[in-house]
């Protein structure tokens, strides 16, 4: 029995399409806040079990009779150590004899300040007991190319200078974490998940202009002005600095690595930027 964390999230939903191609239905249980949201998968024969992050008690009972557990790493930013020790200390409760975890690219070393949430988990994980494996994913290529009509409009701006993004579509990420919830031997491992094709901004501004055919340039400007320009655009001022912070950490080889483990684990090259581009439009 696998159990998948944040099952309504948009790389929950993947994984469980994925685990849907390898394992019965009824061997998958999608923990979620809001059942009611994925009444789709139960329809498929998928468990739906409630589950809140925040709520240990409803974890522990969500994990009865559960082998693995896919611990997706929270979107609430600032309160992701937390909830993620109370999935860690449900598992533990329950009894699970695996968790994967969603941490983030080179968590050890990142320079992003997204990075120490990861590795405080890591740690709480190592210090559980309980067995684990650590999926380490690098930047999805959808954090780009859902402003792809911006792109076209305004151009691409960031802070990341001549760093290399090593990107990979949400979907290989989620086949990937399922390859390694139905195959057994994964205690202990750590894969760093990257695409085969890294980028630069400006790389990347080229081949929208080779997809669109519009030209399309990269203006870098500095990580303060960047911040300035998503508050700009609507986001609140805290995410606004984070992702800048990532950017700029993308400068200093924080979002690129040459790990083959995303391509090796799903088994075919990951998705070119071009591809992911294309379904953006």
């Amino acid at each position: 029995m696998i159990l998948v964390t944040g099952a309504s999230g948009q790389l929950g939903r993947l994984v469980i399409d994925s685990l849907l191609e390898k394992t019965a239905a009824s061997n998958i249980v999608a923990a979620v806040r809001s059942p009611e949201k994925v009444a789709d998968l139960a329809e498929k024969g998928v468990q739906v079990h409630q589950a809140d992050y925040t709520d240990q008690d409803s974890l522990v009972a969500a994990m009865q009779g559960v082998e693995k557990v896919l611990l997706i790493s929270s979107s609430e930013v600032g309160q992701r150590t937390a909830q993620h020790n109370n999935i860690i200390n449900a598992a533990k409760q329950a009894g699970v004899s695996l968790i994967a975890y969603t941490s983030i690219l080179k968590a050890d070393t990142s320079p992003l300040i997204l990075a120490e949430e990861h590795v405080a988990t890591e740690k709480l994980l190592a210090e559980s007991g309980v067995p684990h494996v650590l999926l380490r994913n690098g930047w999805y290529s959808e954090n780009y190319t859902m402003s792809v009509a911006t792109a076209l409009e305004y151009g691409v701006v960031g802070c990341a200078g001549d760093g290399k993004l090593a990107t990979a579509s949400r979907a290989d990420f989620a086949a990937a974490a399922a390859a390694v919830l139905v195959n057994d031997g994964q205690a202990g491992k750590v894969y760093e998940l990257a695409g085969d094709n890294a980028f630069t901004l400006s790389e990347y501004a080229a081949a929208i202009s080779k997809v669109t055919g519009k030209t399309v340039a990269y203006q870098n400007v500095p990580e303060a002005e960047f911040t300035k320009i998503l508050v700009g655009a609507g986001l609140p001022e805290g995410f606004a600095a984070i992702l800048a912070d990532s950017e700029a950490g993308a400068s200093k080889g924080g979002l690129f690595s040459e790990s083959k483990d995303l391509s090796t684990l799903i088994g075919r090259p990951t998705t070119p930027i071009e591809d992911s581009i294309k379904a953006a439009l």
